[in-house]
């Protein structure tokens, strides 16, 4: 391999492999440009919604895979269908609503119907009016339509693909992978809070930074301070091969009085903080194991939690080079009972942008963005636990920082 790779049409270079990136990855146009075309439209799985979310046949949910909307919908003999959210005659969006239920799909501009496979059926007056005007005679409605999607599921997660090559979903999460969101995803799922994030920061420093076990027990005050993860607790990370995917698990409470964050001089470990609720935390083992946390990053956008029983999805949707969407999908299951589905929605209050934990990353990817803006050319150094993406028993390393970026260069060829 070359020192330096110089990517098409980019006057930027990065160096050979995956402990340097450079800062210019999350500021250039052209980079976000090539990610559409070769990640989101590539032979990459993509969260689309639930299964339980579309139910009935007609149940839609419309969604993006990067700057591409698309509807996922329910059609008939229980078939899930997913095609991109555009007439394929001037470009209109052929659904708008979040979500409904619908016979068809029908273009508000120009009237052109499309079925629940995303199949052209009619086009308003093809035939003209009183023998003038109309489409011409060699027009055929099956010539035309919206791009469709593959559409497979796991754990009541539906996923989709734009490449008809791309590996099945099983084979690209990998089996290690698969069995972790099985592990949490294990029964019918409820849908009990949603809400979308702005972030002002550049959509790969989040998938980043929910790889980035180094970071978790120093950023976060409420972690340390209340022992959720230390890095003194069991765990560590899971890596797939090809470094796409990740899962990182903190094991058990961290019961023991030590000082190695003060010993450090670390902020988040502080005494002085207490919870005027203790239940707060008052967590229950519904796994069938002592993992406290699990979060299971797969590439490119798509994050599973499970945070004591909080459990949620998280969706990355590009807005620009220094801006993203965070879509939050909090969950619970059907056969929760009461008291269950209220510690899900107290303990939901640990995430999210006002989250005890995760505040602190709603501001932090924006530190990075305006900290490098001037130091395109400089690079960020990723050697945490030394410089390859394997699965580690520590969650002191920034090894699944360096699988995402493995992966990255794969699909962008750079």
């Amino acid at each position: 391999m070359p020192d330096t790779i110089p990517p098409t049409g980019s006057p930027h270079s990065w160096p050979a492999g995956i402990d340097r990136v450079p800062f210019w990855l999350y500021q250039d146009p052209d980079i976000l440009r090539a990610e559409q075309r070769k990640i989101f439209e590539g032979p990459a799985w993509h969260y689309l919604c639930l299964e339980v979310e579309i139910e009935n046949t007609g149940d839609y949910r419309t969604t993006q895979i990067g700057d591409m909307p698309i509807v996922v919908v329910r059609g008939e003999n229980g078939a899930i269908h997913a095609f991109e959210n555009r007439c394929a005659h001037r470009g209109a969006l052929i659904a708008f609503e979040n979500k409904g239920n619908a016979k068809d799909f029908t273009c508000a501009y120009h009237a052109w119907r499309y079925d629940l496979r995303g199949n052209l059926c009619s086009v308003a007056f093809q035939r003209g009016v009183g023998g003038k005007g109309g489409m011409p005679e060699d027009f055929r409605l099956s010539d035309h339509g919206p791009r469709k999607l593959r559409a497979e599921s796991i754990g009541g997660l539906v996923f989709g693909t734009l490449d008809p090559a791309a590996p099945s979903l099983e084979d690209y999460l990998t089996p290690p992978i698969a069995a972790k969101i099985r592990r949490v995803f294990n029964r019918k799922l409820e849908v009990i809070g949603r809400f979308t994030q702005t972030l002002p920061n550049n959509w790969k420093l989040y998938a980043e930074n929910i790889r980035d076990t180094y970071h978790a027990s120093l950023l976060h005050l409420f972690f340390t301070t209340f022992r959720i993860t230390r890095f003194n607790q069991a765990g560590g990370v899971t890596i797939s091969e090809d470094g796409a995917h990740h899962a990182s698990a903190t094991i058990g409470r961290n019961e023991v009085s030590d000082d190695v964050y003060k010993q450090q001089g670390i902020r988040s470990d502080n005494d002085e903080f207490r919870l005027h609720d203790p239940s707060f935390l008052d967590a229950v083992a519904e796994f069938g194991d002592d993992i406290q946390l699990q979060n299971v990053a797969l590439f490119p956008a798509t994050m599973l939690q499970q945070l004591h029983n909080s459990i949620a999805v998280r969706q990355t949707v590009p807005r620009g080079t220094e801006e993203m969407d965070l879509n939050w999908t909090f969950l619970g299951f059907a056969d929760d009972t009461p008291e269950m589905r209220r510690r899900r929605l107290r303990q939901g209050n640990l995430a999210g942008p006002a989250g005890f934990v995760s505040m602190e990353d709603g501001c932090i990817g924006g530190f990075v963005q305006r900290g490098v803006l001037a130091a395109p050319e400089e690079q960020g150094i990723v050697e945490m636990g030394g410089r390859d993406a394997t699965s580690m028993a520590t969650r002191a390393t920034e090894a699944s920082v360096r699988g995402f970026w493995k992966k990255y260069r794969a699909m962008m060829e750079l």
